[in-house]
């Protein structure tokens, strides 16, 4: 058993500063010394990439359904036995899904504190923040965190009402430069803001300006599990990675398990026309190939590389994103098409609605994998899926998954740990 630290920041919604918030506990604690290790709940690429720059430390994700509880567990055990605190921040409200943020603070006993934005509020605040308390009686809340006040006298109102037992741990200003800025599929990228430490500094001053007296972070056990050690079963192969802003969205347990399992890592950059890199396999991840068409287009090597792979039988795993960039064109939110490199035949359409969203468990030929979906596209290809996935909560969203020789193209964002075996399989060809 070790023990370290802990905080859930969770909310009643989406929207009301989770991130913020967390991001500036993480630095506040960063730029004093103290090890901060911080994990996002669910399927997330953007949050984490902030996250990861306020504590300085990879952030990775706790998911009850992609991962499963032991996975968590060993992650969990392994950030104790490091760091001096451990941060978790939720997704959406923290009742919302299935598994929600409630299911995997109780499973790992950990104590939650709300952010609730009090912009348009007053003593209703403390009946929002009493009603979330008494949900779920088995969840245990040590506070709550008032944002975007008005005023000192504003924050001072919002404590009113609140049980001993539910203190105001803290209230931070309406700021608008501390906003930041956001896209179609949510944050910018932490490596598209070349101000976003400044602003991590602003938030972390805030937070220590707003912090009220008597909040301790008191240390919570952590059963020391470990996963057992994985076969070399990708040793001696070498995978490329397509990795910068164009494609982005790769989670860090990816990629360590891609070592784990023996495999030789090589990351390059499309948009700054590196080549590719000498390989037997490659994975080209999501991210935003529909903002970097130019970039891609121009490459002088890379429609000609990415055919040779697949003509030479070399597993290629293409995942939203990566899958746009190998269709024979590409038609933005604005209506503009564009050629992309023609390697899988098919058109996508970037619109200004949401198109797929949810959870996703999906049947390889190799085995059983989980992941998630959420994009603005839409495509029309002539290949047949050989599978499709399905959502646990029966939403709609149910992606294909195709295969043209050693190519595999998904709009799923795969979650390697959840099979490593068909993963390793998959990779080795």
């Amino acid at each position: 058993m070790t023990s370290c630290a802990a905080l859930f920041i969770s909310a009643p919604s989406s929207g009301s500063g989770k991130t913020c918030v967390t991001a500036a506990i993480a630095r506040s604690h960063a730029r004093r010394g103290k090890r901060v290790r911080v994990f996002k709940t669910g399927p997330d690429f953007l949050d984490p990439s902030i996250l990861e720059r306020a504590s300085g430390r990879p952030v990775y994700q706790l998911d009850l359904f992609m991962g499963g509880f032991a996975h968590c567990q060993a992650l969990l055990a392994e950030a104790a036995r490091e760091a001096d605190l451990i941060l978790v921040e939720g997704v959406m409200g923290l009742f919302d899904g299935n598994p929600s943020s409630a299911d995997l603070a109780v499973a790992f006993g950990l104590p939650v504190v709300c952010v609730i934005d009090a912009s348009a509020m007053a003593q209703t605040f403390a009946a929002l923040a009493t009603g979330l308390q008494r949900f779920r009686p088995e969840l245990h809340h040590c506070g709550v965190i008032a944002n975007r006040i008005g005023s000192a006298a504003h924050g001072r109102m919002l404590s009113e009402g609140l049980p001993d037992d539910l203190p105001l741990i803290a209230a931070l200003p309406r700021e608008p430069k501390l906003i930041l800025p956001e896209r179609h599929l949510g944050l910018v990228q932490a490596l598209e803001q070349p101000r976003l430490d400044t602003q991590l500094d602003a938030w972390a001053d805030a937070w220590e300006a707003g912090l009220r007296p008597g909040l301790a972070f008191k240390p919570q056990a952590f059963e020391a599990n470990t996963e057992p050690p994985l076969p070399p079963l990708l040793q001696g192969r070498r995978i490329a990675i397509a990795r910068d802003a164009a494609f982005g969205f790769i989670y860090a347990a990816n990629v360590d398990l891609l070592r784990a399992l023996g495999a030789e890592l090589s990351f390059f950059s499309p948009i700054r026309h590196e080549a590719l890199p000498v390989c037997d396999a490659l994975w080209l991840p999501g991210g935003y190939p529909e903002l970097h068409v130019e970039a891609l287009g121009a490459h002088p090597t890379l429609a000609a590389a990415l055919a040779g792979h697949v003509a030479a039988g070399k597993p290629l795993l293409a995942e939203c994103g990566g899958m746009l960039a190998l269709l024979d064109s590409l038609t933005d939110a604005a209506g503009d098409t564009h050629r992309m490199v023609g390697v899988m035949p098919g058109r996508a359409h970037v619109q200004h609605r949401l198109a797929a969203l949810g959870l996703q468990a999906i049947a390889w030929p190799e085995g059983p994998l989980r992941g998630h979906s959420y994009h603005y596209s839409t495509l029309e290809t002539p290949l047949a899926p050989i599978m499709r996935a399905s959502n646990p909560n029966g939403g709609n969203t149910a992606e294909a998954l195709y295969q043209q020789g050693s190519l595999r193209a998904s709009y799923v964002h795969h979650y390697f740990p959840s099979n490593p075996e068909a993963i390793a399989a998959f990779f080795r060809g």
